[in-house]
């Protein structure tokens, strides 16, 4: 895939699998922009990346302002990656209403915070792509996923309703839905899995690719399972 000319904005660029993303796009010839809610975006990151650090994507002006610093020292913006989020187990009984909340402000609120800031500019893009990060749990929660499992669902259904607004405008909107990703974080917490069953960072990080580059034209609204093995 060739992605050269591309400027892509990756969210959560200081995690595990944007790291690994920006990793992928920047080898297909992406120019990145990448931004944390870190001070900086934490590892090594490809060369030539803008760096966007201390970025709170739940506050409005804070991602409008980001996105406006990305398309004012990049020329533009082509697409959007939606990789912050995260991660929360806990059970109804015992549980609290609180991780509810949290799990929707961190994975269904920058989420959708971010499209808007980004929407202007991907309007003027005659290729705008947006990837959004969602999981297969949306589809099949089980027990203690229910906070997590309820914001991704809102991840799926941001990106079916945003790729409905937009078709016809040059901007497609797709998700993808991996199972259990292999990361160090998810080996630790379950040093008893069968890591070769697991989605590798790089496999979720190609999918991405294919849905930002020109081939992926025709393809809008989709909720791409990634299960790995499993």
């Amino acid at each position: 895939m060739d992605l050269s000319g591309k400027v892509l904005v990756v969210t959560g660029a200081d995690g595990a699998l944007g790291r690994s993303v920006a990793a992928t796009l920047s080898a297909y010839g992406a120019k990145l922009a990448l931004l944390s809610h870190a001070g900086t975006a934490a590892g090594k990151q490809p060369s030539g990346a803008w760096q966007y650090g201390g970025i709170d994507l739940t506050q409005e002006a804070a991602a409008r302002s980001a996105m406006q610093r990305v398309a004012q020292d990049a020329g533009g913006i082509d697409g959007l990656i939606n990789i912050a989020g995260g991660f929360r187990w806990e059970k109804l009984e015992g549980g609290s209403v609180d991780s509810w909340d949290a799990m929707y402000k961190i994975n269904v609120r920058t989420a959708v915070i971010s499209c808007q800031a980004a929407l202007p500019y991907l309007l003027r893009s005659s290729r705008g792509r947006i990837v959004n990060v969602g999981a297969m749990g949306a589809l099949k929660a089980s027990t203690g996923m229910g906070p997590y499992a309820a914001s991704k669902a809102g991840v799926a259904q941001l990106t079916e309703a945003l790729a409905d607004e937009l078709k016809g405008r040059g901007i497609t909107v797709n998700a993808i839905l991996p199972s259990t990703l292999d990361t160090p974080t998810n080996r630790q917490d379950m040093p008893q899995a069968d890591f070769k069953q697991w989605v590798t960072l790089n496999e979720a990080a190609e999918v991405i690719a294919f849905l930002l580059s020109d081939q992926a034209s025709a393809v809008t609204g989709a909720l791409i399972p990634v299960v790995g093995r499993v």
